[in-house]
């Protein structure tokens, strides 16, 4: 299959109806037909789908063949419903639980990205699980895992921290395990730490330059709404944020961009202003000639029986638990379908905000990039002027050739602005049960 398109993907991130993830452990196939079959009579075109890591792989030399075969099941039956379905394969954080096997912790604790023996296991089982998918044709590829990176530092309370230079070697590892064949996406997702927290492992150049296409989540939850409000500018323009700040970081400029996380928390927004709020922020991610798609977050809520989420978890999805369509389901099935019919390249963006970097592309500040710093301030400025910003390196901005090449005529250093909202937690409950975003 060719994985690139002309006009941009939109799918939903699929969490099971019926038992959650935890349904992993004994599969309810016309359970997942039910969802599968739901989520494309909304007319999107792919699932991500999360297996996790322990029942997969629960000893580090055991790769479960039931397990690795459920997930092939899950991928096919997405198929016969019409869906293409990326995987997630270090699985990892969801939703503020760990699910990290029991060779990784306690009396066997080790680091997940420096062990030679744990980074030998995971690059195995990525071979595994993309050997067992790669005859499916509706297979999109495989994504590392869900925000992996939250496990390198703070502000997790059992961190493996690991260096800059030893989190590259932990992708590049992990993506050399997958055949690079153009075919299928081989990528890796970090949540918005990579982009905001000084002095975080995971870095932009990580995240823009290595794979086959960029990754990123956006969550207003992380200190813009707090700050501007729930349906504010910048608010509604995170995302659409995000996909032109990863494009400063990345050498081709025409890298695609894949929005694979975007929600409406309901700790920062009204019910009532979800389906406008969904409907906004994805017009405005759409409005960048290099994203590839928007996937949802999420297909459908957390049931409520099951105990000790945040509470923003019970409510995040395009279904509700019973499996009926919500107004936000139907708002980014309208958006998605009018987008698609449309088919227009946006236009280049010809203003960039400059970012400093130093020698080898690191900010000099991360946080003048997050919530509330000087470059996202300045980004929301013109963005709320018409001006349709980008974003460019210190080293970009210095060259009137690799401008030229982005399309950026005007570039505009940003004034100091007040200190960083951003949080790397979704707000106190979330942080009060040990999660991450």
């Amino acid at each position: 299959m060719n994985v690139q398109s002309d006009t941009p993907r939109f799918g939903v991130n699929y969490v099971p109806r019926q038992g959650w993830f935890y349904s992993w452990l004994e599969p309810d196939w016309d359970e997942v037909r039910r969802d599968l079959e739901a989520i494309a009579s909304l007319g999107l075109d792919h699932v991500r789908v999360f297996p996790f890591w322990p029942v997969l792989q629960p000893n580090r030399t055991l790769i479960r063949p039931r397990a690795v075969a459920d997930v092939r099941r899950v991928v096919q039956i997405a198929g016969e419903a019409g869906l293409d379905a990326s995987v997630d394969v270090i699985q990892g954080h969801m939703s503020s639980y760990d699910f990290v096997p029991a060779w990784l912790t306690s009396w066997h604790a080790t680091n997940m990205f420096t062990d030679p023996g744990a980074l030998a296991a995971q690059a195995g089982l990525a071979r595994s699980l993309h050997d067992a998918l790669a005859d499916l044709p509706n297979y999109l590829g495989l994504t590392l895992g869900n925000e992996v990176n939250q496990f390198s530092g703070d502000p997790h309370p059992t961190p493996m921290r690991a260096t800059p230079a030893e989190a590259e070697h932990w992708v590049r590892t992990l993506l050399d395990a997958v055949p690079a064949d153009g075919d299928r996406l081989r990528l890796h997702a970090e949540y918005d730490a990579v982009w905001y927290l000084d002095d975080h492992p995971f870095l932009p150049t990580h995240a823009a330059r290595l794979g086959d296409v960029t990754a990123i989540h956006s969550w207003i939850f992380n200190g813009t709404a707090q700050r501007y409000g729930g349906t504010s500018t910048e608010s509604l323009r995170h995302g659409e944020y995000l996909v032109e700040l990863s494009r400063a970081f990345a050498t081709d400029p025409a890298r695609p961009v894949w929005l694979q996380e975007i929600g409406a928390p309901l700790n920062c927004l009204d019910e009532a202003d979800v389906p406008a709020f969904c409907e906004q922020a994805v017009r405005h991610a759409a409005d960048s000639p290099a994203l590839w798609g928007v996937t949802w977050w999420c297909s459908h809520d957390v049931h409520r029986s099951l105990a000790d989420f945040p509470d923003l978890e019970y409510s995040l999805g395009l279904f509700d638990a019973d499996g009926n369509v919500k107004p936000i389901g139907r708002a980014f099935a309208a958006v998605a379908a009018d987008l698609r019919e449309r088919a227009t390249v946006p236009a280049a963006r010809t203003d960039a905000v400059v970012v400093e970097v130093d020698a080898d592309d690191v900010p000099l500040r991360r946080a003048d990039l997050a919530p509330g710093g000087a470059v996202f301030t300045a980004w929301m400025d013109l963005a709320r002027d018409g001006r349709r910003p980008t974003v460019v390196t210190s080293r970009t901005a210095a060259s009137p050739t690799d401008l030229a090449a982005r399309g950026v005529t005007t570039s505009h250093q940003p004034a100091a602005s007040g200190a960083s909202a951003y949080s790397a937690v979704s707000d106190a409950e979330a942080l009060a049960v040990g999660g991450a975003p």
